[in-house]
């Protein structure tokens, strides 16, 4: 009996190791990999991890992969817009740190209002992260992962930049990125040109971008302009340009 104890000791000392030394190795392997967040204080970035997904889709199931995306500054950008997609998605985004847990909260009601399940729970910060280096994989890696991206992009860049980011590199419908592209494929106008009802519509289109867009049909989309409008009409928000 002893010596069968001492050889299972062995074993699980041995099986210790061997989970310590794959656990540092995917460690380097992270560390190697990790996206260098503060790079984008000083550039656009070239593509998106939402975006290369997109082509590998579209070219395996036969199609060219192209993707509408013009990069636009800030400033660029209409007010409305901007106002929009903060009523739609992180009202609180200039005062918290980049994780809002009412969030959860209000996407549930979201949810209960439109008889869906929840959507849109993370900040928009977090939802940076997710579109420019991650997946829409729900698994608790991924989403740890998340957490350290965002932690890193607040740490690193202020608002605005983020804000910026964000607009031009969300899906506003399939294969349509950021707000300059969305503008000029539904409406026929550059970023900076839209109004408050075209903005209501393609911020509405951010939760399921493949299904919501403007032009779409369906009554749950068309609620939810509705309500955007209305959150706007509300909000007391001042988003400079």
């Amino acid at each position: 009996m002893p010596r069968r104890a001492s050889g299972l000791r062995r074993w699980l000392l041995r099986l210790a190791l061997l989970a310590g030394v794959a656990v540092v190795a995917w460690g380097a392997w992270e560390a190697w990999h990790w996206p260098d967040v503060g790079a984008l204080a000083r550039r656009n970035p070239s593509s998106t991890a939402f975006i290369d997904r997109y082509r590998a889709q579209a070219r395996a199931a036969g199609r060219d992969g192209r993707v509408a995306w013009t990069w636009v500054p800030y400033g660029t950008i209409s007010s409305h817009l901007k106002r929009a997609v903060l009523v739609a998605e992180d009202i609180r985004f200039f005062s918290h740190n980049g994780f809002e847990p009412t969030e959860w909260r209000h996407a549930v009601e979201r949810a209960i209002e439109h008889q869906e399940m929840p959507r849109g729970a993370s900040t928009i910060t977090q939802q940076l992260a997710k579109n420019l280096w991650l997946s829409p994989s729900r698994n608790p890696l991924r989403k740890a992962k998340e957490a350290v991206l965002t932690w890193q992009l607040e740490r690193t860049l202020p608002k605005r930049r983020i804000l910026e980011l964000y607009l031009n590199v969300a899906e506003f419908g399939p294969g349509v990125y950021g707000a300059e592209a969305a503008s000029r494929r539904y409406f026929g106008v550059s970023a900076a040109e839209l109004g408050e009802n075209q903005a209501a519509q393609m911020a509405a289109s951010l939760p399921m971008p493949s299904r919501w867009h403007p032009g779409a049909p369906g009554p749950a989309y068309k609620r939810y302009v509705e309500t955007i409008r209305r959150r706007m009409a509300k909000a007391e928000l001042r988003v400079s340009n």
